[in-house]
């Protein structure tokens, strides 16, 4: 794999906050810098959250997320964009027209509706926005088999589901979706990276642990600096599946519940 531009690498982070530090504005904080990358962000949410999950929600007003974003384009600019939790239809509407006035710049949607320990992270009413709006403007879209299923109203049980869900994202208009297969029954791991003009399966042995928080974010964060360094997209999702794995085998092991992953390793092995 070829080493990425130093000179780029610049991900505009458009995302919720996460106090416990494993998942949201934080994990994709922490993740932009391991991998060499400068992240910048756009709050769109302040979550009470830990481990054992989220026990409060501060939605930001839009116009303060809009100057946000607009601050950091209009100044540092941004090689990639990499939304999270976005939560209502005003958001998902800015994030539109935000991607729409950044000509050029690949686009990492991740469509955050649910945090890992059940609590709702996207109104109902904004998933219909995120399909018609979103979903064809994603340079890369990262849903797991939940969130795919939202979107598409397809099962995504197995990997023949995987595939179809993919095959539907991809004719509502995104121009990669790398389907998530975290929460699909089996010994093995797929994740399906798929393109109009074909597939790529990252495949690895089920994990066993409870420090899986954030892994989401991690690899939506992992994959956009990867683009915005100027690696390809098959490159930048290879590296993201590597350092999210590793990131999980070197969790190390806080809290009570789902736990954070060890998003600083390559910092320490470097």
């Amino acid at each position: 794999m070829p080493a990425p531009d130093s000179h780029r690498g610049r991900v505009l982070i458009i995302a919720g906050s996460d106090s416990g530090g494993g998942a949201g504005i934080q994990a994709d904080i922490k993740t932009v810098t391991a991998l060499g990358g400068y992240a910048a962000t756009a709050v769109t949410a302040i979550t009470v959250q830990n481990t054992l999950g989220v026990t409060g929600v501060h939605a930001i007003p839009v116009d303060i997320i809009e100057a946000q974003a607009r601050a950091v384009l209009d100044d540092i600019g941004a090689d990639a964009i990499k939304t999270g939790m976005l939560g209502d239809v005003a958001t998902v509407e800015l994030v539109a027209r935000l991607l729409d006035g950044a000509t050029g710049v690949p686009a990492v949607i991740d469509p955050v509706m649910i945090a890992k320990g059940g609590a709702s992270l996207l109104a109902r009413s904004a998933v219909e926005a995120v399909r018609t709006l979103l979903v064809p403007r994603a340079t890369l879209l990262t849903p797991n088999a939940p969130e795919a299923e939202a979107l598409t109203g397809l099962p995504v049980q197995d990997l023949d589901g995987q595939r179809r869900a993919g095959e539907a994202l991809l004719a509502m208009g995104a121009r990669a979706v790398l389907m998530k297969g975290g929460h699909v029954a089996g010994d093995r791991v797929v994740d399906v990276l798929m393109t109009a003009t074909g597939e790529t399966v990252f495949e690895g042995e089920r994990i066993e642990t409870r420090h899986t928080h954030g892994t989401g974010c991690t690899l939506a964060s992992a994959c956009a600096t990867g683009l915005a360094q100027g690696l390809t997209l098959t490159e930048a999702v290879a590296r993201a599946w590597n350092y999210v794995h590793e990131a999980m085998l070197r969790a190390p092991g806080f809290g009570a519940g789902h736990g954070p992953l060890d998003h600083a390793w390559p910092m320490r092995d470097r």
